[in-house]
């Protein structure tokens, strides 16, 4: 009997063992729905290598569950319905894991089907990975259960750029310059309500929207910026549309400050060449000086790629990802969501934590400056002698934004 009782025992213990590393060695694709062509194509490229990249740095031992992260981008061409014909495509190849970031309509789009989907097919439920779409409502009006935000989104960004404009005296009339979809909508209502509410002194004297990745002349915008006596340009733009409108500023002689959220991505550091120093910002989870581990990384992709890794959630989808499924001990998408959200580690610029409440990563916030690099902050993006010298770090606790999130957890 006694010796019945010892091998039971010890089944048990080897049983819970084998569960609690169940998942070693397992592979885990994710893919990415992303433009690779057309305007914005350069970015997604960038995004694509940078996920490999990591792929190779958190597989295996690289994670506390063990697994292997394999990637691939498909192309969406920037079109929510191309993304959807995407996501369908990567579901029906057995695809657990969707990742996402050009573009907060696409985002949309990608929520709705991943819900309808998941609703319906019990047993094959798909996460969202979300890595830049910041559009607030993607975790208010329409959170999800299946989607996580690992990016900071605009109100986040808003309530940083604004806190720190708010003591600037020489920032007076402002125009806010935004693309014509959600996300631009957005910038331009949170940068409404943050200056009323911090700087009610500060003027708007202009606001224009355009076209998203269309315009290849922003030379008529500058101009309008330039008659409204806007001493500051506030805008959310990103890709080309951010560089070919710093472009046109530095060709239409606008020399009025640029408050930005992507100066650091692709295509903008060429347009801004040596132009721009001191009177040029960017607002964004982490820069191109932040020393230690993100360092290391960064002068790695560049010698790898001759390239600049900017998309600093992506490490941090991993690194989640990876501590979700050791301790959900399971690559299931659904006891991976139920581990994740919640979920606190220390990342490469402190602690973090996937809110609860909406799949909001709360996480540190950094305003930089356009500057010339030197020893202090030498890293220079597309080799242009310039670098984002930080200013300001703004905690989690300060840059976080209250949530309207009624999140509908699966029974």
């Amino acid at each position: 009997m006694k010796y019945r009782v010892k091998s039971m025992v010890f089944a048990v213990a080897l049983a819970a063992a084998g569960a609690a590393c169940a998942q070693q060695g397992e592979v885990v694709k994710i893919v990415r729905i992303d433009p690779l062509t057309g305007l914005m194509g350069p970015v997604g490229t960038n995004q694509d290598k940078s996920y490999k990249f990591f792929a190779e740095k958190f597989s295996g031992k690289g994670n506390p569950a063990g697994v292997k992260f394999e990637f691939e981008t498909i192309d969406n061409k920037l079109s929510p319905a191309e993304s959807l014909n995407a996501l369908k495509a990567a579901i029906d190849k057995g695809v657990r894991y969707i990742a996402q970031g050009n573009g907060s309509s696409v985002a949309l789009a990608i929520i709705d089907a991943v819900n309808k989907h998941n609703e319906r097919n019990p047993g094959k439920e798909v996460l969202y990975l979300n890595d830049a779409a910041v559009d607030p409502d993607l975790t208010n009006s329409k959170c999800s259960y299946w989607h996580f935000r690992f990016d900071a989104d605009t109100s986040m960004k808003m309530e940083a750029m604004t806190t720190y404009i708010k003591d600037l005296p020489d920032v007076k009339k402002v125009f806010l310059m935004n693309q014509n979809y959600s996300h631009g909508h957005q910038v331009a209502k949170y940068a409404k309500e943050n200056l009323a509410r911090k700087r009610p002194d500060i003027q708007i004297v202009g606001e224009d929207l355009h076209p998203l990745g269309q315009v290849r002349d922003f030379a008529p915008y500058i101009a309008k910026i330039k008659a409204s006596g806007a001493d500051t340009v506030i805008t959310g733009n990103w890709g080309s549309d951010l560089s070919l409108l710093i472009k046109a500023a530095n060709e239409g002689g606008y020399n009025g400050k640029f408050f930005t959220y992507y100066t650091g991505v692709t295509g903008t550091p060429s347009a801004l060449g040596k132009n721009g120093e001191g009177r040029v910002y960017q607002v964004a989870y982490n820069h191109y000086n932040m020393g230690g581990q993100m360092q290391k990384w960064m002068d790695e992709f560049k010698a790898k790629y001759n390239d600049d890794f900017y998309t600093g959630s992506i490490p941090r989808i991993y690194q989640l990802l990876g501590e979700a499924m050791a301790k959900a001990k399971s690559t299931d998408p659904v006891k991976v969501a139920a581990v994740l959200e919640g979920l606190k580690a220390n990342s490469y610029n402190g602690e973090i934590e996937m809110r609860k409440n909406d799949h909001q990563l709360q996480q540190p916030l950094y305003v930089s400056v356009w500057q010339k690099a030197d020893a202090k902050n030498p890293y220079s993006p597309e080799n242009t002698g310039m670098t984002l010298v930080p200013v300001k770090e703004y905690p989690n606790y300060v840059s976080s934004t209250p949530t309207s999130c009624q999140m509908k957890r699966p029974k």
